[in-house]
């Protein structure tokens, strides 16, 4: 009879996958725009075969806080830029998918800055000198008295030649030497390198075109200090809610990125709660509250009985332009569809930053079981490298006195926390040049709508992890590896993930690319594009 039972289980989840598409409506915030310049898997083992139902339906859930403010410079006539979170945000670091020898906890050195100067001598030596960090690396101990960019630098002292190293060098390597040129704030060869650029980049050219023009507005932010030399040249308007919506829609389908923290979540939270009556969530981004539209179905249909399930959705009151509301939609929209499920259920609105969480603020009863999902959201955070409060870990250190039965975190796999301006920029450009590369695969380079989607849902993240320092750069992302190891500081355990997990999350990929692939390494779920690790997903208590 229990057999019996688990096969009925098993199957209704199966049968998700052919459901007819729910209109349940996208979600999305404000952006940042950007000028148009030029306008897998191998198969499972045999298990318990879970999955749930990613929605062809408009609805997701990213970041929905607009950041303040960022300073690009702390001098008396540094502006501000405007800038708003998102998930998503690689590198000398880089996480790889197949192999175990390159630890998920490397992190960048600081490389060797070039002198800097104003003169056309002085800018040619500092390119040549950022040729040489690109060919031999930051710890390279080669005499310069021996080396050819000595001689290099004492032939060639004029713009013409300057102009004619630049013209040898590709995307990467021009956007590089941009980004090092202000490290040394060497401002002059900067903005001849962004002059260079220009002409290169383009919102619907190859993906490293693409990329490029973003992270060009992003060079110009921290070079000028002040967002407000790009809102003047930008052509678009701000969005509305709809609009915003609607580019978050195509990114949600184009891209399993956001299916894959759904899903791999869902599947480990009905397994933690299987023979549980009183069920309590806690989501730390709860957005339009889709996620658990999948789950509340499922559950209704759980042998013996649905049990009475209780989430409380914590999200930034800012978001409620992109929502179109208050937490009281999302709390409308669940509740309907448990009523049609016939599962009892209560929601709980906190419409609070994550900073400013309390015990008190989440309402934790006793009697209920826990779950905790911090979905793209923790990075977000400030740590001890950004203020002594150090929300990252005291937010820990409160979900681990609530005892929940599991917590789940989905974080993207880069290390753009604490890296200095140079290796980050260049840590973004590796994660985003596989990101772009993947979008790239799912809609043709002059599609209108994909080209919204990335300006106003990519770019932003883009922008504030190269213009933004101190409390304004909110993207702070970090490797596995140190997300493990705040866990565990905080008193968690890992959890093991079953192949049911691993399962559902192949299952979406059916509908992408072969490119994605996902595998199950150091306790937590890896997918990739490629070679590329981009997300991470593991369970603890």
């Amino acid at each position: 009879m229990q057999t019996s039972q688990e096969h009925q289980s098993s199957s209704s989840f199966h049968g998700l996958y052919h459901q007819p598409i729910k209109q349940v409506e996208p979600y999305c915030y404000s952006s940042y725009q950007i000028l148009n310049n030029n306008m897998c898997p191998d198969n499972g083992s045999q298990a318990t075969h879970v999955s749930f139902q990613s929605y062809n339906e408009q609805y997701f859930t990213l970041d929905s806080s607009p950041a303040t403010g960022c300073l690009a410079y702390d001098t008396p006539s540094a502006g501000s830029i405007s800038s708003n979170i998102t998930p998503f945000s690689p590198q000398g670091s880089q996480s790889y998918l197949s192999d175990p020898r390159h630890s998920s906890d490397n992190t960048y050195g600081s490389p060797d800055s070039g002198s800097s100067g104003v003169d056309d001598g002085s800018e040619l030596k500092h390119m040549l000198r950022v040729l040489e960090f690109q060919l031999l690396g930051p710890e390279s101990d080669v005499d310069d008295s021996c080396c050819s960019f000595k001689g290099a630098v004492d032939q060639a002292y004029s713009s013409t030649s300057s102009c004619q190293v630049m013209e040898k060098l590709d995307m990467k390597q021009l956007l590089i030497s941009c980004a090092a040129a202000l490290s040394d704030e060497d401002f002059p060869t900067a903005k001849r390198f962004m002059e260079v650029l220009e002409s290169m980049v383009s919102v619907s050219g190859e993906p490293i075109q693409r990329l490029g023009a973003y992270m060009l507005e992003g060079l110009r932010a921290r070079l000028y200090a002040s967002g407000s030399l790009i809102y003047n040249k930008l052509k678009c308007k701000e969005p509305t809610s709809s609009e915003l919506m609607s580019y978050m829609h195509v990114l949600y389908q184009i891209c399993p990125y956001y299916k894959f923290a759904y899903n791999s979540a869902n599947v480990v939270i009905w397994e933690a709660m299987a023979n549980e009556s009183r069920i309590h969530i806690i989501d730390f981004q709860i957005a339009q509250g889709s996620q658990w539209v999948s789950l509340i179905e499922v559950l209704g249909k759980r042998p013996g009985g649905p049990p009475y399930i209780r989430v409380t959705g914590v999200d930034d009151p800012q978001s409620i332009h992109a929502r179109g509301g208050g937490l009281d939609l999302v709390g409308q929209r669940l509740s309907k569809v448990a009523a049609s499920c016939g599962v009892p259920f209560e929601f709980h609105g906190a419409a609070i930053s994550g900073c400013e969480v309390e015990v008190e603020y989440l309402r934790v009863q006793h009697g209920e079981a826990l779950a905790v999902n911090f979905p793209y959201v923790l990075h977000h955070m400030p740590d001890e490298s950004v203020t002594t409060r150090n929300h990252r870990d005291r937010l820990l250190r409160l979900v681990k006195s609530l005892s929940a039965k599991v917590v789940v975190l989905v974080e993207q796999e880069s290390n753009t926390n604490t890296a200095p301006f140079l290796p980050r920029f260049k840590e973004t450009f590796d994660y985003y040049s596989a990101m772009f590369e993947s979008i790239d695969a799912a809609r043709p380079r002059d599609d209108k709508q994909r080209i919204s989607a990335e300006q106003h849902c990519v770019a932003r993240d883009i922008v504030n992890m190269i213009a933004c320092e101190g409390e304004e750069r909110v993207e702070r992302h970090e490797l596995f590896g140190k997300w493990r190891s705040r866990l565990m500081m905080a008193g968690f355990t890992p959890c093991p993930l079953s192949s049911s997990v691993s399962i559902a999350v192949r299952e979406v990929l059916k509908d992408y690319s072969k490119n994605y692939r996902v595998i199950e390494r150091d306790g937590a779920l890896h997918l990739g594009w490629k070679n590329r690790v981009m997300s991470t997903s593991s369970a603890w208590r």
